[in-house]
């Protein structure tokens, strides 16, 4: 009878569904057990060992489920916290300036968009260039800065023939090269000023450039003086 208990105890969601539930719990367990001794054979009655091995396994399944609940809870409760001081420091961005890993711009209307690029090492040849939402390529940097570090340039929005390229969305593209001609990877980064903060069911996120980041996305936090140099 014990093997009988086990059995259904330990049975997939999907053998058990037929019955209306996906999963058996202590309960469940505990009705199994007093059904079995409800309908045993007088003549053959369920004995101690197999009685008290029945019950070893329903206090064992009871304290199982109860630390599963707990540890919900506790886990429940703790995202809840930190998702609420998180939302509290994200508002007081509001207005600083911030270094984003992305390649993207966005034009609506503004002066000009600040971007960058970090090298690992030297580099022997850099191009910067700026491909629209087709991948066609209106603006081309060819003096820029060739050494490691941090690199951080200007755009006006207007293509090599200094007209002004439509509303949309741009691409940064960097092509550096190091001295026996392979290519050196970078990262691109756009900087702005945070603008709005905003929070969604899939987290905190904000908006710099008209551009919508979650927080995994910031480089770092800049103060007004950095922003605007």
């Amino acid at each position: 009878m014990v093997d009988n208990i086990s059995s259904l105890v330990n049975q997939t969601p999907s053998s058990v569904s037929a019955s209306g539930k996906s999963q058996l719990g202590k309960d469940d367990f505990l009705k199994l057990m007093l059904q079995q001794l409800k309908n045993q054979d007088p003549l053959d009655p369920l004995n101690s060992e197999q009685y008290t091995a029945q019950l070893a396994q329903f206090s064992s399944l009871e304290q199982l489920q109860n630390i599963n609940d707990s540890l919900t809870q506790s886990i429940n409760t703790n995202y809840l916290l930190t998702q609420s001081v998180n939302n509290t420091l994200t508002a007081a961005l509001i207005g600083k300036g911030a270094k984003i890993k992305s390649d993207k711009l966005s034009f609506d209307g503004q002066d000009t968009a600040q971007f960058g690029y970090k090298l690992p090492a030297q580099a022997s040849k850099v191009v910067v260039k700026i491909l629209d939402s087709n991948g066609k390529v209106v603006k081309i940097f060819n003096d820029v800065p060739k050494t490691g570090g941090d690199h951080k340039l200007s755009w006006d929005f207007t293509d090599d023939e200094g007209v002004k390229v439509p509303n949309g969305d741009y691409t940064v593209k960097v092509e550096a090269e190091a001295s026996n001609g392979k290519e050196i990877k970078t990262d691109i980064y756009s900087v702005g000023t945070i603008k709005a903060v905003r929070f969604t069911e899939n987290g905190t996120s904000i908006v710099i450039n008209g551009i919508e980041y979650s927080l995994g996305d910031v480089y770092e936090i800049l103060d007004n003086s950095s922003n605007n140099s």
